[in-house]
């Protein structure tokens, strides 16, 4: 398939939501900066272990069939896919790269519009009510979910993992026509730091860089170890305090660190990382975060390093082989995309990859049905964690998309 794509710099587009389609955003951004996608000129599925392995050959002959015209040759502009990959090798979930008709971008204070094979920019679109859901625990309690986490800690004291991250769904029926912009919007307002990302019904606004790579050089953030805000300005620092000497935060926060620069060994030189992680705060928690930087080393795109990457032991654990068995034994359900990559690639195989995390999947549903959307959060488990104080932080986990939706 040969695409025809042209990228031109208009005047300012803000806002991008009031352009994109209600009911199936695509949307990448931080900070107001990133990409929006509108229709689908090209839609590529894959599933399994090689998904996306297939996917990085598959995009690679993409673009090298495409023609592209790009007077603004800054990342996102000229063809661009939209990608949104399954956790699971066994996973029942899809995963896509997705090309829209037209694509908008802004990036250091310019913004441009991306045609392909002459689609028309079309009309813009007023959004819809309010979305207000109740998320409602499904057959996987908190009290369940309590005693996986005991199990698990059993495990690691039988030496079976150093460390296995443990999630938990939460569910709420979705109102026909529900303009889910409103959704981005309110993420995006109240987490401007985070990577708000809307891809094939994934909505969600993510603190996790997994990998981006731009002429050369990587960039990743490492997030493992949590804690909550304090209620004034004396109780926030001390739980700042509290988190960044934690033996047991350190440790979780070190295998995920770890698991990232094994990976990257062979894709990337000269890779700098902080002597220590540092504190990130967020609106509702605090997170022990290290970034990392390196020069890529051959021709590898952002595909092929997430490909690498994932999973990291951030949202699966240590030693990963045994952490993704002992997931699948104690988490009753299918995590779909949740915990696995989102974001973009470009022609050149750049592409900026976020961890779908602080997220929630739309389940569309036949004609004559309720959808529904279910959101994800989880928690890392080593030796010192306590099944309660592990369920209070996934509580805070959900915090962000369930003020979202409610």
């Amino acid at each position: 398939m040969k695409l025809h794509v042209s990228t031109t710099r208009i005047d300012d587009i803000a806002p991008f939501l009031a352009h994109i389609d209600p009911h199936d955003p695509l949307l990448f951004i931080r900070r107001g900066d990133g990409i929006a996608g509108i229709g689908e000129a090209v839609r590529l599925e894959f599933s399994g272990p090689e998904r996306m392995r297939e996917a990085a050959e598959a995009w690679r002959r993409l673009a090298a069939e495409a023609s592209v015209d790009n007077e603004v040759a800054l990342a996102g502009s000229g063809l661009v896919g939209f990608g949104s990959f399954a956790f699971s090798d066994d996973s029942s979930a899809v995963s896509v790269l997705i090309v829209p008709k037209i694509i908008l971008g802004r990036r250091d204070g310019v913004d441009w519009l991306t045609r392909v094979d002459g689609a028309d920019f079309g009309e813009r679109f007023s959004l819809g009510d309010e979305v207000h859901l109740q998320l409602d625990e499904p057959s996987f309690s908190a009290d369940e979910y309590a005693a996986s986490v005991e199990r698990a800690v059993e495990a690691i004291g039988r030496g079976e993992v150093s460390k296995v991250v443990l999630a938990r769904p939460l569910d709420a029926e979705l109102p026909e026509g529900a303009d889910l912009r409103r959704i981005a919007r309110d993420l995006a307002f109240a987490y401007p730091d985070t990577y708000t990302f809307a891809v094939d019904g994934l909505i969600g606004s993510s603190p996790e860089t997994l990998i981006r790579s731009e002429k050369g050089e990587l960039s990743a953030r490492v997030l493992a170890g949590s804690a909550g805000r304090g209620t004034d300005a004396a109780s926030d620092a001390a739980a700042a305090l509290a988190l960044a000497t934690s033996q047991k935060d350190l440790d979780e926060h070190a295998f995920a660190l770890r698991s990232l620069l094994m990976s990257l060994d062979g894709y990337a030189s000269r890779i700098l990382t902080g002597e220590s992680p540092f504190t990130l705060k967020l609106p509702n928690l605090w997170h022990l975060a290290s970034d990392v930087t390196g020069q890529l080393t051959g021709d590898s795109s952002s595909l092929d390093l997430i490909d690498a990457l994932h999973p990291t032991a951030a949202v699966a654990g240590t030693p990963t082989a045994d952490a993704l068995r002992l997931i699948a034994a104690l988490e009753p359900f299918d995590r779909g995309r949740y915990a696995g990559p989102v974001g973009w690639v470009g022609a050149d195989g750049d592409g900026e990859w976020a961890i779908a995390l602080r997220c929630a999947q739309v389940v569309r549903a036949p004609a004559g049905e309720t959808a529904t959307i279910r959101a994800f959060a989880g928690a890392g488990i080593v030796a010192e964690s306590e099944a309660g104080r592990e369920v209070a932080e996934t509580t805070m986990k959900f915090m962000p998309i369930a003020d979202a939706l409610g």
